[in-house]
């Protein structure tokens, strides 16, 4: 059996580009934006360190004109 794909192109205008990414982060559910955020940072922690650490310390920094 040959199958064959066809080839899609959208062409999009590069201003609108952001808008259309955030349309498409909207359409997805909280439960799955999250998950997507632990993939991403999982896989820049193993690019960066090798592994992912086991705990991530939690920090915050302000700054004086910030309050």
């Amino acid at each position: 059996m040959n199958r064959k794909i066809a080839m899609v192109v959208n062409h999009v205008k590069m201003e609108d580009e952001d808008h259309f990414d955030v349309l498409f982060w909207q359409s997805k559910s909280v439960s799955e934006r999250l998950q997507e955020v632990t993939r991403l940072r999982k896989n820049y922690y193993t690019w960066l360190n090798g592994s992912f650490p086991e705990k991530i310390t939690k920090v915050i920094t302000t700054r004086p004109n910030d309050l």
